[in-house]
Formats: C-alpha cells, sequence, structure tokens
C-alpha cells in the first residue's frame, strides 16, 4: 500500500499525509476535523491511518462532542474506560488523562495512568480497535507520547521464531495501581479483567501480522501457556524489546490543539513520564472505538478468563 504526499480528495479539499519515521506515524494536514467530513476524506484518513499505524493532526479547534463525532466516522464509540466513573459530565465516552487526576489517585505527581508500553486495554477480550487522543492543557516541556509499529517488530523477527510464536498465547491482566483504597483501586478488585490473547495477532483489515504484547498488560501476569513463569518470562522480555527498538517508533511533541488517533490492533505507546516531577499538569482527552476479539494465525481466538465484552454505540 502506498501513499503519495499530496492527494486530491474533492475539488474543496486536498489531504496531505506527511511521514514521520521509516516505519511509524504519519502527519496528516488539510483536514478541519470540527467539520462534517466527506466519506471520501474519512476513507483517506482511514488509509493512510492503517498504513501508517498512527496520525497526527495539528492546530485542531474542537472540544468533547466533535471529538465523539469525529471518532463515529469510523465505528462504535465505546464508554471511556472499563473503570472510569467520573467522565466529564454529559460525555460519557470521554477518558480525562489528567495529571491533577493521578495526584489524587496515586499520592504524587505524574502525567499519565500508565507510564510503560502498552497498547489500550488489552486485558479486554475484545481490546479497542482505535483511539483518539486530544490535547486540552500541556506543559511548557515535555510530556510527549511515542508510538511503536507491532507489525514490523513481527516481520523483522527471524523466521523460525516467527512461527514460534504464530502459536503462543499470552495472559493479559488489568494490574491494579491505584492507591489502595481509591474508588479505581475497588472497581479493579471487584471485575477484574483477564484474557489469553494470541501472542500473534492478524489484523483484521489488512491481514498484517503482529506482535500483540506490551509490558503494560503482560508483565504483571508474566503467563505463556504452556511455557511456565521462567520461559514465560524471559520470551515476553524479549518480545518487549524487539518492539521497542527504536527504528519502529515515532516520538510525537503536543502542542495546543494537537489531536493523535492510531490503531490499537498494530501499535503499542508509551507516554513518556519527564513531565511530572517537574510539577506541570498535562490534560488531554481520550476516546476509543469498539474493537473485535482478536484472532491468531490458525484463526483461534482470544479467550477471556475474567469480564465482559467492552462494546460501543
Amino acid at each position: 500500500m502506498t501513499i503519495s504526499a499530496t492527494e486530491t480528495i474533492s475539488p474543496r479539499s486536498v489531504i496531505t499525509v506527511s511521514p514521520q519515521s521509516g516505519y511509524t506515524g504519519a502527519e496528516i494536514t488539510g483536514v478541519d476535523l470540527a467539520e462534517d467530513l466527506s466519506d471520501e476524506v474519512i476513507s483517506e484518513i482511514r488509509r493512510a491511518l492503517l498504513r501508517w499505524k498512527v496520525v497526527f493532526f495539528r492546530d485542531q479547534t474542537i472540544g468533547h462532542a466533535a471529538q465523539i463525532a469525529f471518532a463515529r466516522r469510523f465505528g462504535k464509540v465505546t464508554p471511556a474506560h472499563p473503570y472510569e466513573e467520573s467522565p466529564p459530565e454529559g460525555f460519557p465516552e470521554i477518558l480525562p488523562i489528567d495529571s491533577r487526576r493521578y495526584s489524587a489517585q496515586y499520592g504524587r505527581k505524574r502525567t499519565s495512568y500508565d507510564s510503560s508500553w502498552h497498547t489500550d486495554v488489552t486485558a479486554l477480550v475484545n481490546p479497542p480497535a482505535f483511539s483518539i487522543l486530544r490535547a486540552e492543557f500541556l506543559p511548557p516541556y515535555g510530556g510527549d507520547t511515542a508510538w511503536t509499529n507491532l507489525v514490523a517488530a513481527y516481520e523483522n523477527l527471524p523466521a523460525e521464531l516467527r512461527a514460534f510464536v504464530d502459536t503462543l498465547d499470552a495472559e493479559h491482566t488489568f494490574d491494579n495501581r491505584a492507591s489502595a483504597g481509591s474508588n479505581r483501586a475497588r472497581a479493579v478488585a471487584r471485575t477484574p479483567l483477564r484474557t489469553f490473547h494470541p501472542v500473534v495477532r492478524v489484523h483484521p483489515e489488512t491481514g498484517e501480522r503482529a506482535l500483540f504484547v506490551s509490558p503494560g498488560f503482560t508483565r504483571h501476569a508474566r503467563n505463556i501457556r504452556h511455557l511456565g513463569p521462567r520461559l514465560s518470562a524471559h520470551l515476553l522480555d524479549a518480545l518487549w524489546e524487539e518492539a521497542t527498538r527504536t527504528e519502529y517508533t515515532v516520538r510525537f511533541r503536543w502542542q495546543p490543539g494537537s489531536v493523535a488517533f492510531w490503531d490499537n490492533r498494530a501499535t503499542a505507546h508509551l507516554a513518556i513520564p519527564d513531565a511530572g516531577h517537574l510539577g506541570h499538569d498535562r490534560v488531554l482527552y481520550r476516546v476509543t472505538l469498539e474493537g473485535e476479539v482478536p484472532e491468531g494465525v490458525d484463526g483461534r481466538r482470544s479467550e477471556s478468563v475474567e469480564g465482559d465484552p467492552f462494546y460501543g454505540s
């Protein structure tokens, strides 16, 4: 699949797709996300997203309602998060990524709930297909986000290792990092999430194979079926190291009006924790789109151990 630098979508609209690294990420210009975009423009955004795994928009002036409306053009929008109990009033789909809230949850300053590499909410049996994150309030420096291309990571493994990991399933759990006694901690304990996913999933739209492990959700259990804890830990460490090699990544510097839109089935991302210790606040807003139950190379599907599917509307 190739995408030219500039493509004319209609007589009134030109989208420019500018790759940001060799494997991952592209910036899209010529689009106002507050507008009612044509089907042709939506199709081209989706095409760029599937090719580059994450796309970025600058200088957007949208609020909660417009962010949700844009997301609905790509699928069903889920509630904010399985454990979110206080989304913005009137917008149950919006998850605040808000350093001020994390200070209350953890008892210390931090700018993100999870400061490790992760793919969003893979403890669910049907993790989100896409995520859209909008910047609202930013530190004067720091607080960037990085993404890595899990398709590239898989494709560059040795053939013998690819054939082996194609057959494996790993346990994904939601690791409760909130302060003991907090609403979040109680919610996680009350309704735990635990799923076995194929270590390699087949992308339902492109047919590409992607590694489907990330420290954020497979670190706690460190459990690959039939390998035992010691071998599971060693293999997961090796796969995580491979998946986050610098050449597969892109780093995005947030600015006012920035929006990032990523394919959660083919990426992991990292909120770089370099701003909280300086006392800076960082507020972004995320929505997610309903995902499919992942399938492995041989067609086997993910298996939920605890927790229900997460549906959108």
